[in-house]
Protein backbone atom coordinates (compact mmCIF):
# COMPACT_ATOMS: atom_id res chain seq x y z
CA UNK A 1 0.00 0.00 0.00
CA UNK A 2 1.33 3.37 -0.96
CA UNK A 3 0.61 6.85 -2.24
CA UNK A 4 0.61 7.67 -5.94
CA UNK A 5 0.52 10.91 -7.89
CA UNK A 6 1.14 12.18 -11.40
CA UNK A 7 0.74 15.03 -13.83
CA UNK A 8 0.21 14.92 -17.60
CA UNK A 9 0.54 18.12 -19.65
CA UNK A 10 -1.66 16.83 -22.45
CA UNK A 11 -1.77 20.11 -24.33
CA UNK A 12 2.02 20.30 -24.22
CA UNK A 13 2.01 24.02 -23.53
CA UNK A 14 4.00 23.73 -20.28
CA UNK A 15 6.20 20.93 -18.98
CA UNK A 16 5.72 18.97 -15.77
CA UNK A 17 8.35 19.82 -13.16
CA UNK A 18 9.86 17.54 -10.57
CA UNK A 19 9.25 20.14 -7.87
CA UNK A 20 5.51 19.95 -8.52
CA UNK A 21 5.54 16.16 -8.10
CA UNK A 22 7.79 16.40 -5.07
CA UNK A 23 5.29 18.69 -3.34
CA UNK A 24 2.49 16.20 -4.03
CA UNK A 25 4.63 13.29 -2.89
CA UNK A 26 5.82 14.95 0.31
CA UNK A 27 2.26 15.51 1.45
CA UNK A 28 1.71 11.73 1.28
CA UNK A 29 4.88 10.74 3.13
CA UNK A 30 2.87 8.95 5.84
CA UNK A 31 1.37 6.66 3.17
CA UNK A 32 4.79 5.32 2.24
CA UNK A 33 7.70 5.90 4.64
CA UNK A 34 9.92 3.17 3.17
CA UNK A 35 10.87 4.77 -0.15
CA UNK A 36 9.94 7.50 -2.59
CA UNK A 37 10.36 7.91 -6.32
CA UNK A 38 9.77 10.54 -8.98
CA UNK A 39 10.06 10.11 -12.73
CA UNK A 40 9.57 12.75 -15.43
CA UNK A 41 9.70 11.96 -19.15
CA UNK A 42 12.46 13.45 -21.30
CA UNK A 43 10.22 16.08 -22.86
CA UNK A 44 8.40 16.81 -19.59
CA UNK A 45 4.91 15.92 -20.80
CA UNK A 46 4.32 13.32 -18.05
CA UNK A 47 5.57 12.84 -14.50
CA UNK A 48 4.79 10.14 -11.94
CA UNK A 49 5.44 10.03 -8.20
CA UNK A 50 5.24 7.29 -5.58
CA UNK A 51 5.55 6.78 -1.82
CA UNK A 52 6.24 3.18 -0.83
CA UNK A 53 5.10 1.08 2.11
CA UNK A 54 6.96 -2.15 1.39
CA UNK A 55 4.73 -5.23 1.79
CA UNK A 56 5.45 -7.56 -1.15
CA UNK A 57 9.03 -7.87 -2.44
CA UNK A 58 10.85 -5.72 0.08
CA UNK A 59 13.90 -5.39 -2.16
CA UNK A 60 14.82 -2.31 -4.25
CA UNK A 61 13.41 -4.18 -7.26
CA UNK A 62 9.94 -3.28 -6.01
CA UNK A 63 10.41 0.48 -6.02
CA UNK A 64 8.23 2.74 -8.13
CA UNK A 65 7.66 4.37 -10.54
CA UNK A 66 8.42 1.05 -12.24
CA UNK A 67 9.25 0.66 -15.92
CA UNK A 68 8.53 -2.38 -18.03
CA UNK A 69 11.50 -4.31 -19.44
CA UNK A 70 10.74 -2.90 -22.88
CA UNK A 71 10.62 0.65 -21.40
CA UNK A 72 7.28 1.34 -23.07
CA UNK A 73 5.15 1.32 -19.90
CA UNK A 74 5.62 3.03 -16.54
CA UNK A 75 3.39 2.40 -13.52
CA UNK A 76 2.60 3.81 -10.09
CA UNK A 77 0.42 1.52 -8.00
CA UNK A 78 -1.29 1.70 -4.61
CA UNK A 79 -2.73 -1.49 -3.11
CA UNK A 80 -2.29 -5.24 -3.23
CA UNK A 81 -3.15 -7.82 -5.90
CA UNK A 82 -3.90 -11.00 -3.98
CA UNK A 83 -3.94 -13.31 -7.01
CA UNK A 84 -0.75 -11.92 -8.54
CA UNK A 85 1.14 -15.23 -8.20
CA UNK A 86 -1.42 -17.08 -10.34
CA UNK A 87 -1.48 -14.21 -12.85
CA UNK A 88 2.29 -14.25 -13.02
CA UNK A 89 2.35 -18.00 -13.69
CA UNK A 90 -0.07 -17.53 -16.60
CA UNK A 91 2.02 -14.70 -18.03
CA UNK A 92 5.19 -16.75 -17.79
CA UNK A 93 3.46 -19.35 -19.95
CA UNK A 94 3.19 -16.57 -22.53
CA UNK A 95 6.99 -16.03 -22.32
CA UNK A 96 6.87 -12.91 -20.13
CA UNK A 97 9.96 -12.47 -17.95
CA UNK A 98 10.09 -10.86 -14.52
CA UNK A 99 12.99 -9.33 -12.63
CA UNK A 100 11.18 -8.83 -9.30
CA UNK A 101 8.75 -10.73 -7.10
CA UNK A 102 6.30 -7.82 -6.86
CA UNK A 103 2.67 -7.63 -7.85
CA UNK A 104 3.42 -4.25 -9.44
CA UNK A 105 5.48 -5.83 -12.21
CA UNK A 106 2.67 -8.31 -12.86
CA UNK A 107 0.34 -5.37 -13.49
CA UNK A 108 2.75 -4.01 -16.09
CA UNK A 109 2.86 -7.33 -17.93
CA UNK A 110 -0.90 -7.75 -17.74
CA UNK A 111 -1.42 -4.34 -19.28
CA UNK A 112 1.05 -5.09 -22.04
CA UNK A 113 -0.83 -8.31 -22.85
CA UNK A 114 -4.48 -7.38 -22.27
CA UNK A 115 -4.74 -3.59 -22.10
CA UNK A 116 -7.85 -2.32 -20.29
CA UNK A 117 -9.26 -5.87 -20.14
CA UNK A 118 -6.72 -6.63 -17.42
CA UNK A 119 -8.99 -5.07 -14.79
CA UNK A 120 -11.48 -7.94 -14.86
CA UNK A 121 -8.67 -10.36 -13.90
CA UNK A 122 -7.61 -8.64 -10.69
CA UNK A 123 -8.46 -9.68 -7.16
CA UNK A 124 -7.42 -7.13 -4.63
CA UNK A 125 -7.54 -3.50 -3.56
CA UNK A 126 -5.95 -1.13 -6.00
CA UNK A 127 -5.63 2.22 -7.69
CA UNK A 128 -2.97 2.57 -10.34
CA UNK A 129 -1.86 4.59 -13.35
CA UNK A 130 0.14 3.31 -16.33
CA UNK A 131 1.81 5.55 -18.89
CA UNK A 132 2.15 4.26 -22.46
CA UNK A 133 5.18 5.97 -23.97
CA UNK A 134 4.40 4.86 -27.53
CA UNK A 135 0.75 5.90 -27.59
CA UNK A 136 1.34 8.93 -25.36
CA UNK A 137 -1.63 8.21 -23.13
CA UNK A 138 -2.34 7.46 -19.50
CA UNK A 139 -4.50 4.61 -18.15
CA UNK A 140 -5.98 4.64 -14.63
CA UNK A 141 -8.16 2.13 -12.77
CA UNK A 142 -9.69 1.60 -9.34
CA UNK A 143 -10.92 -1.57 -7.61
CA UNK A 144 -14.67 -2.44 -7.72
CA UNK A 145 -15.33 -1.73 -4.05
CA UNK A 146 -13.28 1.47 -3.92
CA UNK A 147 -11.01 0.27 -1.13
CA UNK A 148 -8.14 2.37 -2.49
CA UNK A 149 -8.76 6.05 -3.32
CA UNK A 150 -8.02 7.84 -6.58
CA UNK A 151 -8.73 11.51 -7.32
CA UNK A 152 -8.04 13.61 -10.38
CA UNK A 153 -8.23 17.13 -11.77
CA UNK A 154 -7.95 18.70 -15.21
CA UNK A 155 -7.03 22.36 -15.26
CA UNK A 156 -5.71 24.47 -18.14
CA UNK A 157 -4.30 21.51 -20.06
CA UNK A 158 -2.73 19.72 -17.09
CA UNK A 159 -4.29 16.48 -15.84
CA UNK A 160 -3.30 15.45 -12.32
CA UNK A 161 -4.13 12.43 -10.17
CA UNK A 162 -3.28 11.36 -6.63
CA UNK A 163 -4.25 9.13 -3.74
CA UNK A 164 -5.30 12.21 -1.77
CA UNK A 165 -7.23 15.37 -2.50
CA UNK A 166 -4.70 17.34 -0.48
CA UNK A 167 -1.88 16.03 -2.67
CA UNK A 168 -3.68 17.43 -5.72
CA UNK A 169 -3.98 20.79 -4.01
CA UNK A 170 -0.23 20.71 -3.37
CA UNK A 171 0.27 20.39 -7.12
CA UNK A 172 -1.20 23.89 -7.61
CA UNK A 173 -3.17 22.95 -10.74
CA UNK A 174 -6.64 22.75 -9.19
CA UNK A 175 -9.77 24.87 -9.14
CA UNK A 176 -10.24 25.29 -5.38
CA UNK A 177 -13.67 26.92 -5.43
CA UNK A 178 -16.32 25.21 -3.32
CA UNK A 179 -18.32 22.40 -4.86
CA UNK A 180 -21.96 22.73 -3.66
CA UNK A 181 -22.56 18.98 -4.07
CA UNK A 182 -19.55 18.07 -1.93
CA UNK A 183 -20.52 20.51 0.80
CA UNK A 184 -24.18 19.50 0.93
CA UNK A 185 -23.21 15.83 0.87
CA UNK A 186 -20.96 16.27 3.91
CA UNK A 187 -23.81 17.68 5.97
CA UNK A 188 -26.41 15.20 4.72
CA UNK A 189 -24.30 12.03 4.72
CA UNK A 190 -21.28 12.86 6.86
CA UNK A 191 -18.93 12.70 3.86
CA UNK A 192 -18.71 13.96 0.25
CA UNK A 193 -20.41 11.46 -2.06
CA UNK A 194 -18.56 9.97 -5.03
CA UNK A 195 -17.60 11.42 -7.48
CA UNK A 196 -17.81 14.76 -5.67
CA UNK A 197 -15.29 16.36 -3.34
CA UNK A 198 -15.55 19.70 -1.60
CA UNK A 199 -13.63 21.32 -4.48
CA UNK A 200 -15.06 21.92 -7.95
CA UNK A 201 -11.76 21.03 -9.56
CA UNK A 202 -11.27 17.61 -7.91
CA UNK A 203 -13.18 14.48 -8.89
CA UNK A 204 -13.10 10.99 -7.42
CA UNK A 205 -12.86 8.12 -9.91
CA UNK A 206 -15.81 5.77 -9.35
CA UNK A 207 -14.97 2.31 -7.98
CA UNK A 208 -14.84 -0.36 -10.68
CA UNK A 209 -14.03 2.21 -13.38
CA UNK A 210 -11.05 2.87 -15.60
CA UNK A 211 -10.26 5.94 -17.66
CA UNK A 212 -7.87 7.03 -20.39
CA UNK A 213 -6.16 10.39 -20.72
CA UNK A 214 -4.82 11.15 -24.18
CA UNK A 215 -3.20 14.19 -25.76
CA UNK A 216 -6.75 15.38 -26.39
CA UNK A 217 -7.45 15.31 -22.65
CA UNK A 218 -9.32 12.96 -20.28
CA UNK A 219 -11.92 10.62 -21.75
CA UNK A 220 -15.13 9.59 -20.03
CA UNK A 221 -14.51 6.94 -17.33
CA UNK A 222 -15.86 3.46 -18.17
CA UNK A 223 -17.13 0.79 -15.82
CA UNK A 224 -15.40 -2.59 -15.96
CA UNK A 225 -17.02 -4.27 -12.96
CA UNK A 226 -20.12 -3.68 -10.82
CA UNK A 227 -21.12 -5.18 -7.49
CA UNK A 228 -24.76 -4.73 -8.50
CA UNK A 229 -24.27 -6.54 -11.80
CA UNK A 230 -22.56 -9.47 -10.09
CA UNK A 231 -25.49 -9.65 -7.71
CA UNK A 232 -28.18 -9.42 -10.36
CA UNK A 233 -26.55 -12.12 -12.52
CA UNK A 234 -26.04 -14.58 -9.65
CA UNK A 235 -28.36 -17.59 -9.55
CA UNK A 236 -30.41 -17.79 -6.37
CA UNK A 237 -29.18 -20.50 -4.02
CA UNK A 238 -31.82 -23.15 -3.36
CA UNK A 239 -29.84 -25.78 -1.48
CA UNK A 240 -29.96 -26.95 2.12
CA UNK A 241 -28.76 -25.05 5.17
CA UNK A 242 -25.87 -27.51 5.51
CA UNK A 243 -24.82 -26.86 1.91
CA UNK A 244 -25.00 -23.13 2.56
CA UNK A 245 -22.66 -23.55 5.51
CA UNK A 246 -20.13 -25.46 3.41
CA UNK A 247 -20.12 -22.80 0.67
CA UNK A 248 -19.87 -20.04 3.25
CA UNK A 249 -16.99 -21.64 5.13
CA UNK A 250 -14.93 -22.35 2.02
CA UNK A 251 -15.49 -18.89 0.58
CA UNK A 252 -14.42 -17.20 3.81
CA UNK A 253 -11.40 -19.45 4.19
CA UNK A 254 -10.35 -18.68 0.61
CA UNK A 255 -10.64 -14.93 1.15
CA UNK A 256 -8.64 -14.92 4.38
CA UNK A 257 -5.92 -17.08 2.85
CA UNK A 258 -5.54 -14.64 -0.05
CA UNK A 259 -5.48 -11.65 2.30
CA UNK A 260 -2.57 -13.18 4.23
CA UNK A 261 -0.29 -12.96 1.17
CA UNK A 262 2.56 -10.74 2.39
CA UNK A 263 6.32 -10.57 2.91
CA UNK A 264 5.79 -8.97 6.34
CA UNK A 265 3.69 -10.30 9.26
CA UNK A 266 -0.06 -9.73 9.11
CA UNK A 267 -1.92 -8.89 12.33
CA UNK A 268 -5.59 -8.46 13.21
CA UNK A 269 -7.63 -5.66 14.75
CA UNK A 270 -9.64 -7.76 17.22
CA UNK A 271 -12.90 -6.56 18.73
CA UNK A 272 -15.48 -8.61 20.62
CA UNK A 273 -17.71 -8.94 17.54
CA UNK A 274 -18.37 -11.99 15.41
CA UNK A 275 -16.65 -10.47 12.37
CA UNK A 276 -13.15 -10.02 13.75
CA UNK A 277 -13.38 -13.10 15.99
CA UNK A 278 -14.32 -15.17 12.93
CA UNK A 279 -11.32 -13.74 11.10
CA UNK A 280 -9.14 -14.81 14.02
CA UNK A 281 -10.52 -18.34 13.80
CA UNK A 282 -9.80 -18.43 10.07
CA UNK A 283 -6.33 -16.88 10.48
CA UNK A 284 -5.41 -19.51 13.04
CA UNK A 285 -5.81 -22.19 10.34
CA UNK A 286 -2.87 -20.63 8.47
CA UNK A 287 -0.89 -19.04 11.32
CA UNK A 288 -0.45 -20.88 14.60
CA UNK A 289 0.18 -17.69 16.57
CA UNK A 290 -1.38 -14.64 14.87
CA UNK A 291 -0.87 -11.20 16.42
CA UNK A 292 -3.98 -9.37 17.60
CA UNK A 293 -4.69 -5.93 19.05
CA UNK A 294 -7.69 -4.60 20.98
CA UNK A 295 -8.38 -1.06 22.20
CA UNK A 296 -9.92 -0.38 25.59
CA UNK A 297 -11.64 2.78 26.85
CA UNK A 298 -12.11 3.43 30.54
CA UNK A 299 -15.46 5.11 29.80
CA UNK A 300 -16.75 1.73 28.58
CA UNK A 301 -15.38 -0.46 31.36
CA UNK A 302 -17.99 -2.95 32.63
CA UNK A 303 -20.34 -1.73 29.90
CA UNK A 304 -21.74 -3.47 26.81
CA UNK A 305 -19.34 -1.43 24.67
CA UNK A 306 -16.29 -2.78 26.51
CA UNK A 307 -14.63 -5.00 23.90
CA UNK A 308 -11.72 -6.09 26.04
CA UNK A 309 -13.00 -9.13 28.02
CA UNK A 310 -14.54 -10.98 25.07
CA UNK A 311 -11.64 -10.10 22.76
CA UNK A 312 -9.11 -11.42 25.26
CA UNK A 313 -11.17 -14.59 25.65
CA UNK A 314 -11.19 -15.12 21.88
CA UNK A 315 -7.46 -14.48 21.75
CA UNK A 316 -6.84 -17.08 24.41
CA UNK A 317 -9.04 -19.62 22.60
CA UNK A 318 -7.05 -19.35 19.38
CA UNK A 319 -3.62 -18.76 20.88
CA UNK A 320 -2.94 -15.36 19.43
CA UNK A 321 -0.15 -13.06 20.52
CA UNK A 322 -2.50 -10.47 21.96
CA UNK A 323 -2.13 -6.86 23.07
CA UNK A 324 -4.71 -4.68 24.80
CA UNK A 325 -4.07 -0.94 24.79
CA UNK A 326 -6.03 1.67 26.70
CA UNK A 327 -6.92 5.17 25.47
CA UNK A 328 -8.33 8.17 27.32
CA UNK A 329 -9.84 11.53 26.42
CA UNK A 330 -6.59 13.43 26.98
CA UNK A 331 -4.76 11.45 24.33
CA UNK A 332 -7.59 11.84 21.82
CA UNK A 333 -7.64 15.62 22.20
CA UNK A 334 -3.86 15.67 21.83
CA UNK A 335 -4.32 13.97 18.45
CA UNK A 336 -7.16 16.21 17.28
CA UNK A 337 -5.09 18.45 15.02
CA UNK A 338 -3.22 15.51 13.51
CA UNK A 339 -6.54 13.78 12.80
CA UNK A 340 -7.78 16.76 10.80
CA UNK A 341 -4.45 17.14 9.05
CA UNK A 342 -4.44 13.50 7.96
CA UNK A 343 -8.18 13.44 7.16
CA UNK A 344 -8.17 13.94 3.41
CA UNK A 345 -11.82 14.98 3.02
CA UNK A 346 -14.17 16.18 5.75
CA UNK A 347 -15.80 13.24 7.52
CA UNK A 348 -17.59 12.50 10.77
CA UNK A 349 -16.04 9.02 11.06
CA UNK A 350 -12.69 7.25 11.04
CA UNK A 351 -11.58 8.03 14.60
CA UNK A 352 -11.74 4.40 15.72
CA UNK A 353 -9.49 3.27 12.87
CA UNK A 354 -7.13 6.20 13.44
CA UNK A 355 -6.70 5.27 17.10
CA UNK A 356 -6.29 1.52 16.66
CA UNK A 357 -3.86 2.11 13.78
CA UNK A 358 -1.81 4.47 15.92
CA UNK A 359 -1.34 1.83 18.56
CA UNK A 360 -0.83 -0.90 15.98
CA UNK A 361 2.12 1.02 14.57
CA UNK A 362 3.56 1.41 18.05
CA UNK A 363 3.18 -2.34 18.50
CA UNK A 364 5.15 -3.03 15.32
CA UNK A 365 2.29 -3.74 12.90
CA UNK A 366 2.67 -2.97 9.19
CA UNK A 367 -0.33 -4.94 7.87
CA UNK A 368 -3.57 -5.66 9.73
CA UNK A 369 -6.83 -7.37 8.89
CA UNK A 370 -10.13 -5.72 9.79
CA UNK A 371 -13.66 -7.12 10.10
CA UNK A 372 -15.08 -4.22 8.09
CA UNK A 373 -17.66 -5.46 5.58
CA UNK A 374 -19.16 -8.28 7.61
CA UNK A 375 -22.30 -6.30 8.48
CA UNK A 376 -22.93 -5.55 4.81
CA UNK A 377 -22.60 -9.21 3.79
CA UNK A 378 -24.54 -10.75 6.64
CA UNK A 379 -27.22 -8.17 7.45
CA UNK A 380 -25.66 -7.01 10.69
CA UNK A 381 -27.05 -3.47 10.72
CA UNK A 382 -30.44 -2.53 12.20
CA UNK A 383 -31.23 -0.99 8.81
CA UNK A 384 -31.84 -4.48 7.38
CA UNK A 385 -34.98 -4.73 9.51
CA UNK A 386 -35.81 -1.07 10.16
CA UNK A 387 -35.87 0.20 6.58
CA UNK A 388 -38.27 -2.46 5.17
CA UNK A 389 -40.50 -2.09 8.24
CA UNK A 390 -40.83 1.67 7.83
CA UNK A 391 -41.26 1.36 4.10
CA UNK A 392 -44.29 -0.89 4.61
CA UNK A 393 -45.81 1.69 6.95
CA UNK A 394 -45.04 4.78 4.88
CA UNK A 395 -45.37 3.80 1.23
CA UNK A 396 -49.14 4.30 0.88
CA UNK A 397 -49.53 7.72 2.56
CA UNK A 398 -46.26 8.86 0.92
CA UNK A 399 -47.80 8.40 -2.52
CA UNK A 400 -50.58 10.91 -1.88
CA UNK A 401 -49.62 13.90 -4.09
CA UNK A 402 -48.30 16.82 -2.07
CA UNK A 403 -48.90 15.19 1.31
CA UNK A 404 -45.22 14.65 2.13
CA UNK A 405 -44.23 18.26 1.46
CA UNK A 406 -47.26 19.57 3.36
CA UNK A 407 -46.57 17.37 6.40
CA UNK A 408 -42.93 18.40 6.46
CA UNK A 409 -43.68 22.14 6.33
CA UNK A 410 -46.29 21.89 9.07
CA UNK A 411 -44.52 19.49 11.43
CA UNK A 412 -40.90 20.64 11.11
CA UNK A 413 -41.08 23.65 13.51
CA UNK A 414 -42.83 21.51 16.13
CA UNK A 415 -40.59 18.44 15.78
CA UNK A 416 -37.40 20.46 15.65
CA UNK A 417 -37.78 21.57 19.26
CA UNK A 418 -38.96 18.23 20.65
CA UNK A 419 -37.31 15.33 18.79
CA UNK A 420 -35.36 14.58 15.64
CA UNK A 421 -36.55 16.96 12.88
CA UNK A 422 -35.90 14.16 10.38
CA UNK A 423 -39.31 12.78 11.34
CA UNK A 424 -40.84 15.64 9.41
CA UNK A 425 -39.67 13.99 6.21
CA UNK A 426 -41.18 10.54 6.76
CA UNK A 427 -43.93 10.99 4.19
CA UNK A 428 -41.77 12.92 1.76
CA UNK A 429 -39.16 10.12 1.66
CA UNK A 430 -41.24 7.02 2.30
CA UNK A 431 -42.21 5.85 -1.17
CA UNK A 432 -39.31 3.42 -1.76
CA UNK A 433 -36.65 1.43 0.06
CA UNK A 434 -34.07 3.86 -1.36
CA UNK A 435 -35.83 6.91 0.10
CA UNK A 436 -36.41 5.33 3.51
CA UNK A 437 -32.72 4.41 3.49
CA UNK A 438 -31.96 8.10 3.02
CA UNK A 439 -34.07 8.84 6.10
CA UNK A 440 -32.24 6.13 8.04
CA UNK A 441 -28.66 6.99 7.07
CA UNK A 442 -28.70 10.76 6.59
CA UNK A 443 -27.71 13.09 9.42
CA UNK A 444 -29.65 16.08 8.14
CA UNK A 445 -32.25 16.32 5.42
CA UNK A 446 -31.77 18.95 2.71
CA UNK A 447 -34.46 21.27 4.05
CA UNK A 448 -32.66 21.45 7.40
CA UNK A 449 -29.42 22.76 5.90
CA UNK A 450 -30.81 26.24 5.22
CA UNK A 451 -30.38 26.87 8.95
CA UNK A 452 -26.62 27.26 8.42
CA UNK A 453 -25.94 27.14 4.65
CA UNK A 454 -27.02 29.46 1.87
CA UNK A 455 -30.37 28.29 0.47
CA UNK A 456 -29.24 28.59 -3.17
CA UNK A 457 -26.09 26.58 -2.41
CA UNK A 458 -28.18 23.87 -0.75
CA UNK A 459 -30.58 23.69 -3.67
CA UNK A 460 -27.80 23.54 -6.25
CA UNK A 461 -25.80 20.98 -4.27
CA UNK A 462 -28.76 18.68 -3.64
CA UNK A 463 -29.73 18.76 -7.31
CA UNK A 464 -26.15 17.94 -8.33
CA UNK A 465 -25.98 15.04 -5.89
CA UNK A 466 -29.11 13.25 -7.15
CA UNK A 467 -28.80 11.06 -4.05
CA UNK A 468 -32.32 9.62 -4.28
CA UNK A 469 -31.83 8.58 -7.89
CA UNK A 470 -28.42 7.08 -7.12
CA UNK A 471 -29.92 5.05 -4.28
CA UNK A 472 -32.72 3.86 -6.54
CA UNK A 473 -30.20 2.83 -9.19
CA UNK A 474 -28.42 0.69 -6.60
CA UNK A 475 -31.62 -1.06 -5.47
CA UNK A 476 -32.74 -1.94 -9.02
CA UNK A 477 -30.25 -4.84 -9.02
CA UNK A 478 -32.08 -6.65 -6.19
CA UNK A 479 -35.48 -8.31 -6.13
CA UNK A 480 -36.10 -8.43 -2.38
CA UNK A 481 -35.65 -6.00 0.50
CA UNK A 482 -32.70 -7.82 2.06
CA UNK A 483 -30.80 -7.74 -1.23
CA UNK A 484 -31.56 -4.05 -1.70
CA UNK A 485 -30.22 -3.24 1.76
CA UNK A 486 -27.12 -5.37 1.22
CA UNK A 487 -26.32 -3.44 -1.96
CA UNK A 488 -27.14 -0.07 -0.41
CA UNK A 489 -24.95 -0.62 2.62
CA UNK A 490 -22.07 -1.95 0.51
CA UNK A 491 -22.22 0.62 -2.27
CA UNK A 492 -23.18 3.68 -0.26
CA UNK A 493 -22.34 3.69 3.45
CA UNK A 494 -19.42 1.25 3.37
CA UNK A 495 -17.93 2.51 0.13
CA UNK A 496 -18.04 6.27 0.70
CA UNK A 497 -17.76 6.37 4.49
CA UNK A 498 -16.18 3.29 6.02
CA UNK A 499 -13.67 2.36 3.32
CA UNK A 500 -12.61 5.94 2.62
CA UNK A 501 -12.16 6.69 6.30
CA UNK A 502 -10.37 3.42 6.95
CA UNK A 503 -7.87 4.31 4.24
CA UNK A 504 -6.85 7.75 5.49
CA UNK A 505 -7.03 6.75 9.16
CA UNK A 506 -4.85 3.64 8.81
CA UNK A 507 -2.42 5.29 6.40
CA UNK A 508 -2.04 8.18 8.84
CA UNK A 509 0.16 5.72 10.74
CA UNK A 510 1.58 3.84 7.74
CA UNK A 511 -0.61 0.80 8.37
CA UNK A 512 -1.92 -1.28 5.47
CA UNK A 513 -5.47 -2.26 6.36
CA UNK A 514 -6.87 -5.33 4.62
CA UNK A 515 -10.55 -6.21 4.58
CA UNK A 516 -11.22 -9.91 3.77
CA UNK A 517 -15.01 -9.40 3.86
CA UNK A 518 -14.66 -6.79 1.11
CA UNK A 519 -13.43 -9.07 -1.64
CA UNK A 520 -14.79 -9.37 -5.16
CA UNK A 521 -14.32 -13.15 -5.30
CA UNK A 522 -15.97 -13.61 -1.91
CA UNK A 523 -18.96 -11.52 -2.99
CA UNK A 524 -19.27 -13.48 -6.24
CA UNK A 525 -19.35 -16.73 -4.25
CA UNK A 526 -21.82 -15.44 -1.65
CA UNK A 527 -24.18 -13.48 -3.91
CA UNK A 528 -26.35 -16.58 -4.60
CA UNK A 529 -26.68 -17.13 -0.83
CA UNK A 530 -27.57 -13.50 -0.16
CA UNK A 531 -30.28 -13.72 -2.84
CA UNK A 532 -31.81 -16.82 -1.26
CA UNK A 533 -35.08 -16.86 0.67
CA UNK A 534 -33.12 -17.23 3.93
CA UNK A 535 -29.83 -15.35 3.44
CA UNK A 536 -26.89 -16.12 5.77
CA UNK A 537 -26.57 -14.10 8.95
CA UNK A 538 -23.69 -13.50 11.34
CA UNK A 539 -24.45 -16.64 13.31
CA UNK A 540 -24.32 -18.70 10.10
CA UNK A 541 -20.91 -17.24 9.35
CA UNK A 542 -19.68 -18.18 12.82
CA UNK A 543 -21.11 -21.70 12.60
CA UNK A 544 -19.41 -22.30 9.24
CA UNK A 545 -15.96 -22.07 10.84
CA UNK A 546 -13.84 -25.18 11.33
CA UNK A 547 -12.57 -23.80 14.64
CA UNK A 548 -15.56 -22.72 16.75
CA UNK A 549 -15.81 -19.42 18.58
CA UNK A 550 -16.19 -19.32 22.38
CA UNK A 551 -19.82 -19.45 23.48
CA UNK A 552 -19.39 -16.11 25.28
CA UNK A 553 -18.54 -14.46 21.95
CA UNK A 554 -21.39 -16.19 20.11
CA UNK A 555 -23.97 -15.04 22.65
CA UNK A 556 -22.65 -11.51 23.15
CA UNK A 557 -25.08 -8.77 21.99
CA UNK A 558 -23.90 -6.69 19.05
CA UNK A 559 -22.26 -3.44 20.13
CA UNK A 560 -20.00 -2.42 17.26
CA UNK A 561 -16.49 -1.04 17.59
CA UNK A 562 -17.27 2.23 19.35
CA UNK A 563 -15.22 5.17 20.58
CA UNK A 564 -16.57 7.39 23.41
CA UNK A 565 -16.41 10.41 21.15
CA UNK A 566 -19.50 12.05 22.66
CA UNK A 567 -17.99 12.03 26.15
CA UNK A 568 -14.65 13.31 24.88
CA UNK A 569 -16.14 16.10 22.78
CA UNK A 570 -18.48 17.19 25.56
CA UNK A 571 -15.58 17.24 28.00
CA UNK A 572 -13.55 19.50 25.71
CA UNK A 573 -13.90 23.18 24.95
CA UNK A 574 -13.29 22.42 21.26
CA UNK A 575 -17.03 22.37 20.61
CA UNK A 576 -20.31 23.15 22.34
CA UNK A 577 -22.81 20.56 21.16
CA UNK A 578 -25.56 18.52 22.70
CA UNK A 579 -25.21 15.83 20.02
CA UNK A 580 -21.94 14.08 19.20
CA UNK A 581 -22.71 13.95 15.50
CA UNK A 582 -23.37 17.68 15.36
CA UNK A 583 -20.32 18.36 17.48
CA UNK A 584 -18.03 16.37 15.25
CA UNK A 585 -19.48 17.92 12.09
CA UNK A 586 -18.92 21.35 13.62
CA UNK A 587 -15.37 20.42 14.63
CA UNK A 588 -14.50 19.14 11.16
CA UNK A 589 -16.19 21.98 9.28
CA UNK A 590 -14.19 24.53 11.25
CA UNK A 591 -10.89 22.77 10.52
CA UNK A 592 -11.69 22.50 6.80
CA UNK A 593 -13.00 26.09 6.77
CA UNK A 594 -16.30 25.00 5.27
CA UNK A 595 -18.71 27.85 4.49
CA UNK A 596 -21.17 27.23 7.31
CA UNK A 597 -22.64 29.54 9.96
CA UNK A 598 -22.98 27.87 13.36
Amino acid sequence: MCGIAGAFSHRGNRPVHGAQLEAMNDLMSHRGPDAEGIWVSENGDIGLAHRRLAIIDLSPLGVQPMHSLCKRYTIVFNGEIYNFAALRDALEQKAYQFRSCSDTEVLLALFAEYGEQMCTMLRGMYAFAIWDQHEKKLFMARDPYGIKPLYYSNHEGVFQFASQVKALLAGNEVDRSWNPAGLVSFFVWGHPSTPHTIYKGVTELHPGYFMWVTEEGPEQPKRFQSIGKIFSQAETFRGSHAEMGEILGEALRDSVQHHLVSDVPVGLFLSAGLDSCSLLSLMSEFDQSPTTLTLGFKEFKDHLYDEVPAAELASKSFGSNHMTMWIDQKEFMGDAEDIIQKMDQPSIDGLNTYLVSKYARKAGFTVALSGLGGDELFGGYPSFSDVPKWHRRLRIPSRVPGFGTFFRSVSYPFLRSRTSPKYSGVFEYGKSIAEVYLLRRSHWLPHELVQFLDADLVREGWDMLSSVQQLKDITKDAENDHGKLALLEAQWYMRAQLLRDSDWASMAHSIELRVPFVDIELFTNLAPLIKSHVPPRKIDMAKSLKRSLPSEVLSRPKSGFSVPIRDWMMASDQTLSDRSIRGLAKFVSRRFNLPASW
